[in-house]
């Protein structure tokens, strides 16, 4: 059984609008709908736990009678920090559920493709994460103002969601978290923290998350082009 858990408990503060940026309407539907509905509608997905601010239960539960949602699904109380939140929605899966697709609630162009090959990668290896290579030249700066080196770019990648495991790998890793109270910026750093290998399953097609606003037209742009391919 395969379990998504989409973090929609963030406040979006980068976003700078005065609103909740999860809730701003593109392509005529709001960015968590659209995320939402990458999930409801892929066929390895078997049910989904939402992870949002406490108050929101009712606007979510009213977004999913109007985008029509038809999988299974429970909302997860948010927590402090995103590890919490996660750590909430492993709370919340099902109890046969043996895989979790982890999905940041503002990124709402994932492919089913990408899904499809993090899933397979998390069967294979325990852990796996979308990402793709740095192409741009990477400088170290000491202070923020002055270059002191520049970093090999052929080694980095840019890690995205879905970031995938086997449930019990992903429960250890972030009990260690816990146990050690570190703060982990995403879930492949706690497998790293417990020593569990994670594949880089390269992610071809955008997969932008909507941090600022000038985000917003390259994404609605492209939620505009998936949904005419998908009438296609």
């Amino acid at each position: 059984m395969v379990s998504a858990i989409i973090v929609a408990a963030g406040k979006g503060t980068r976003m700078g609008l005065g609103v909740d940026k999860l809730f701003l309407e593109l392509a005529g539907s709001p960015i968590v709908a659209h995320t939402w509905r990458r999930f409801d509608s892929h066929p390895a997905i078997d049910d989904i736990v939402l992870v949002i601010r406490d108050g929101l239960q009712g606007a979510f539960q009213e977004l999913a009678a109007r985008e029509q949602m038809t999988k299974k699904f429970r909302l997860a109380a948010g927590g402090r920090e995103r590890q919490d939140s996660v750590w909430n929605g492993l709370q919340s899966v099902s109890s046969g559920t043996e895989l979790v697709v982890i999905q940041d609630a503002a990124r709402p162009c994932t492919s089913p493709a990408l899904i499809d090959a993090t899933i397979q990668a998390a069967r294979e290896m325990g852990a796996a994460v979308a990402a793709q290579h740095v192409t741009d030249t990477i400088k170290e700066s000491d202070g923020g103002t002055l270059i002191q080196r520049t970093v090999d770019r052929a080694k980095l990648w840019s890690v995205q969601t879905p970031q995938t495991f086997r449930r019990n790998v992903i429960e250890r890793a972030l009990t260690e978290v816990r146990r050690q109270s570190l703060l982990v910026t995403d879930d492949t750093a706690a497998c790293e923290l417990i020593g569990q290998p994670v594949r880089l399953v390269e992610s071809v097609a955008p997969n932008p998350k909507a941090t600022s606003p000038g985000d917003l037209p390259l994404i609605e742009l492209l939620l505009k082009n998936l949904a005419g391919a998908e009438v296609r």
